[in-house]
């Protein structure tokens, strides 16, 4: 299978299946002497974890990560990381059924087409559990940015109908709930609606907001690897994401450029802008304002209400799917999509280091 690699100078691969004995993921590329223990990584996988929400699949997991290599007291040594997570809660007897037809909205059917073979067990690399690999080394990424200044805001803005009110926006409370939402009415309302919606034996969209604090301007190459591209093409590769934006995003298209227009202005000495409709991204180049994106993500595929499909003998059936399976993904992909994020912009800002000819002066001359 190709296609499990990230990144260019900070590259990462993942491996591992749902119902395999193990996931990870190896890094190569990343510097030399940063400070890494596992419990940098853990703190990460944490927020991602399943079994610990009641809005989150009962299969419990510790998700307990070990790095096998590339530090040595303490430091990153810059030869490739390798890290693994065991799988220790596996219900494989849960999936045996589905080898035998193609559950509405899974990659089962594509897979067979593809490969000629899958691997049924929790849907194999195309499990959300294949995110595992992508959080940890998002990690990484993650310290090494908030070592130059760029942090990060990420939440649930919408489940189903509901959406957050800005107005109430508060960043302290995204931690405190079982949603990962930044406003308790929106997110009171969004847990009644999942009530309701789980109770039908049902599962519902949601959407992720990440916004990036701290961005130097000047970041992103202006043609094929536009930080815009470059992050969509990041989120887009998480499974049941279906749409990004960047910025004001599709209501750009029903705007004047009169208002679409971020006006520049000097403020404090610096240049910087009145609006940040852009979504601190401009000609594919971060401009200095704050860089916000969305994902959108489908509602799970997996659910117990009665769905029609076909067989592959090629037969119309109608199945129920069993198991255990978020009713949302939102919540447990925030730190995901946190993770792609940091993975997408680190790259950039390392291919950024030779950009301008007093950059490697300034580096290589003493």
């Amino acid at each position: 299978m190709a296609g499990s690699t990230f990144g260019n100078k900070f590259q990462i691969t993942t491996w591992g299946e749902s119902h395999g004995k193990a996931l990870g993921v190896v890094i190569d590329g990343c510097p030399a002497g940063l400070p890494l223990t596992e419990a940098d990584i853990q703190q990460y996988l944490n927020r991602r974890r399943p079994g610990f929400s009641l809005f989150s699949t009962p299969r419990k997991e510790s998700d307990t990560v070990e790095i096998l290599s590339g530090i040595f007291e303490g430091k990153t040594t810059g030869t490739p990381i390798s890290m693994l997570v065991k799988n220790t809660s596996q219900h494989s007897g849960d999936y045996s059924e589905i080898a035998s037809y193609y559950r509405p909205g899974h990659a089962d059917y594509t897979y067979d087409e593809k490969y000629g073979f899958r691997d049924y067990r929790g849907g194999g690399r195309s499990s959300g559990r294949e995110t595992i690999g992508r959080v940890a080394a998002g990690a990484i990424a993650a310290k090494l940015l908030g070592m130059l200044g760029i942090s990060f805001t990420t939440y649930v803005a919408s489940v189903g109908t509901v959406k957050i009110n800005r107005a109430h926006f508060d960043a302290s409370y995204i931690a405190k709930n079982d949603l990962n939402m930044p406003d308790p009415d929106s997110y009171q309302a969004a847990s009644e609606l999942l009530s309701d919606v789980m109770a039908d034996n049902d599962s519902i969209g949601s959407s992720v907001e990440c916004i990036i604090h701290g961005m130097p301007a000047g970041i992103g190459e202006p043609v094929f690897d536009k930080l815009d591209a470059s992050l969509a093409k990041a989120i887009m590769s998480i499974g049941a994401v279906k749409a990004v934006e960047i910025g004001d995003g599709t209501e750009v298209s029903e705007n004047r450029g009169s208002y679409d227009n971020d006006r520049f202005i000097m403020q404090d000495g610096r240049i910087t802008k009145k609006s940040n409709h852009a979504g601190g991204i401009l000609g594919g180049i971060s401009d200095g304002s704050d860089i916000l994106l969305k994902a959108h993500f489908k509602a799970t595929p997996s659910i117990a209400s009665r769905q029609q499909t076909v067989n592959r003998e090629k037969e119309n059936i109608e199945v129920s799917i069993k198991g255990r399976h978020d009713p949302i993904i939102g919540p447990r992909a925030v730190v995901v999509v946190e993770a792609m994020a940091a993975l997408a912009i680190l790259d950039l800002l390392i291919d950024n280091m030779s950009s301008r000819v007093d950059s490697l002066i300034e580096f290589y001359k003493k």
